[in-house]
């Protein structure tokens, strides 16, 4: 057993180690004893007595447990940031950030554990975590290198531009985001194989095999998971392959702390493991995607399975007060939009309004209206829009005169005439990842409503996303409600849907300083964008940032959403006063960062609490 000396330990960082430790079979309880009877020896005293974990559990030798210490270091989210020496990961689910951190112990790099993390997202994160859906990798190197790999989903061969509309011309039964022909081809698998290939160091198969191992052994159900499951009961049910995977034989939950075991996402994550991409794209893995999707309803086929590849993408890239911005070309629109809101933002002085207050929240809000505007009218996939003004709209003479046309006394008016995408879900995932070097990642990827389409391969164990609703489902149609018919993002074979996912590092001086990027669908810009203003304009460490409250505005509908307890009464009456409509909302976005404390000689995590399951691992 490593030994691993732990000084000046909190009683919620040993609770978290019992939740990380590998336990097996019959020796669970009395590990658990034991650990319980070490809190209680310690009072209620914030801090334990200085020990070494190794000799601890020796102490205990009368009784037999087998005990694998992941991490030495752990933070579940908070205002206080995870600090460590040599290498940190953050996600949205502890057990996937452990696995991360095991792989940079391991000698891998930052794009070795974003793989591993990746991967073990898709068993200890369903919702959001996956194998069936897409996103966005960026990569930034401590030498100056940056890139970024586009793993979106496509539409399938047979998709149509009118695929989903009935006689009338509408929408049928919300069929563009209900059942299995909303569900656009994979790139999870693609995308991280094409990224290891450029940039991993250490074996594919060993970057796999945490996730195999979690999947087969099982994990046990934490709240997050168990109110998931609970939530998505009526979505589930009507899909067997659903419920055998998310329900006991019964149909009965399964209850707090009691092992998961998915065997059949065991499976394909073997095929992948031991055949690279073929193993999902190719082969058994194909052949049982492309019959289901048939039974089913769906028009994917083997042929667009085989076909499906991501690609590697140079980053857009802006300046704000002196610090670089790297993220995400489209076919994400977050980079693109974000930039535009950062030039815009850039003419105030934003430290001087001060963080949240009336004014301060009226010069976001009239930002965020405009550069969603542009969003909408003018973003898609690159591949099919060669003349997207990606250029222009990030350029600071265009953001100077939108900056010009924005009044401090009042709004400015939304209507259909402009445009803003409406439907996207909150339910993403991000991660980030710093290396020992100093090379970050920053990953953001999704099966688009919580939980994708609910539904699950059988036999294959893996979710399958419902990405086909980010298409403009309605040609040439837009109105106040927000429905949005602009050509940039309409249903063509092959072609990727727009997204929001914003992942993106900040560097400095040339070099990455800190990541950001969140979950939250058509909020994710925003939230993404608020970070980092949080940090440059009002000092917060990254921890700080990630916490604060946030708010949303997207052009279309004409309405200002902000985090319950964020605004104070008098903020909000003189907010109003300005023309605003205000909504209060439960959470927006649960951002995952990490940060290079240059200065001090260590890297610092923040996992957004508004993840349950979420929390950075270091060592």
């Amino acid at each position: 057993m490593e030994s691993i000396t732990i000084k000046h330990i909190t009683i919620k960082q040993i609770t978290m180690m019992l939740s990380n430790l590998s336990l097996t079979g019959s020796a669970k309880l009395p590990t658990a004893v034991f650990l319980c009877a070490f809190l209680a020896a310690c009072g209620d005293s914030e801090q334990a007595p200085e020990t070494t974990l190794a000799e601890t559990l020796s102490a205990a030798s009368a009784q037999e447990f087998e005990v694998d210490l992941i991490s030495t270091s752990f933070s579940t989210g908070g205002r206080t940031p995870l600090r460590a020496k040599n290498g940190i990961v953050t996600s949205a689910s502890m057990l996937a950030s452990a696995v991360g951190v095991q792989t940079l112990k391991q000698g891998g790099n930052a794009v070795d554990a974003a793989v591993a993390t990746a991967f073990a997202l898709a068993v200890t994160w369903p919702s959001a975590g996956n194998i069936g859906g897409g996103g966005f990798m960026v990569y930034a190197g401590d030498d100056g290198d940056a890139t970024t790999f586009d793993f979106r989903e496509k539409a399938p061969l047979a998709a149509t531009q009118e695929m989903y509309l009935g006689l009338d011309g509408r929408v049928v039964d919300n069929s563009n985001h209900i059942g299995a022909l909303a569900v656009g081809v994979p790139g999870t698998v693609a995308g991280l194989w094409e990224a290891h290939q450029k940039l991993g160091s250490l074996p594919w198969e060993d970057l796999v095999a945490p996730s195999v191992k979690l999947a087969r052994e099982g994990i046990p159900i934490t709240y997050s998971l168990h109110s998931g499951f609970s939530r998505s009961k009526p979505r589930f049910s009507a899909y067997p392959s659903t419920m055998a995977k998310f329900f006991k034989a019964d149909e009965s939950l399964y209850e707090l702390g009691e092992n998961w075991v998915q065997a059949d996402l065991a499976h394909t994550l073997e095929l992948i493991q031991n055949e690279g991409r073929d193993g999902f794209y190719k082969g058994e893995n194909a052949q049982r995607l492309a019959s289901f999707m048939s039974a089913n309803g769906g028009i994917i086929t083997e042929e667009d399975l085989a076909i499906y590849e991501s690609v590697e993408r140079a980053p857009v890239r802006g300046t704000y007060r002196g610090y670089e911005i790297i993220s995400m070309a489209p076919p994400s629109s977050g980079g693109v939009v974000m930039i535009e809101m950062l030039n815009i933002l850039e003419g105030y002085d934003l430290e001087a309004l001060g963080h949240n207050s009336a004014d301060y929240l009226h010069v976001l809000t009239e930002t965020m209206r405009r550069a969603y505007a542009d969003r909408a009218e003018y973003l898609g996939d690159p591949d099919f829009n060669e003349s997207m003004p990606v250029d222009h709209l990030m350029d600071k003479e265009y953001a100077a005169t939108l900056r010009a046309s924005i009044d401090m006394d009042k709004k400015s008016e939304s209507s259909p005439e402009k445009f803003a995408q409406v439907y996207e879900s909150d339910e993403t995932t991000h991660f980030s990842v710093v290396d020992k070097d100093g090379n970050m990642v920053s990953m953001t990827y999704t099966l688009e409503f919580g939980y994708g389409s609910g539904i699950v391969v059988a036999g294959g164990g893996y979710l399958l996303n419902n990405e086909m609703g980010d298409f403009n489902a309605v040609p040439g149609v837009t109105n106040s409600q927000g429905l949005i018919g602009t050509a940039a993002n309409l249903i063509e074979p092959q072609k990727r849907m727009l997204s929001s996912m914003t992942p993106s590092i900040v560097a400095k001086d040339a070099k990455p300083l800190f990541t950001v990027g969140s979950p939250g669908g058509k909020t994710i810009i925003n939230t993404t964008m608020q970070t980092i203003l949080n940090v440059i304009d009002h000092g917060m460490n990254i921890a700080q940032a990630v916490e604060a409250g946030r708010i949303h505005h997207q052009w279309l509908p004409d309405l200002t959403s902000t985090e319950s307890g964020v605004l104070s009464p008098d903020t909000i009456r003189l907010y109003e006063a300005k023309g605003h409509r205000l909504r209060i909302r439960g959470t927006q976005g649960a951002a995952m960062s990490v940060y290079n404390d240059r200065e001090n000689g260590f890297f610092m995590g923040a996992a957004d609490s508004r993840r349950g399951d979420g929390g950075s691992a270091g060592y």
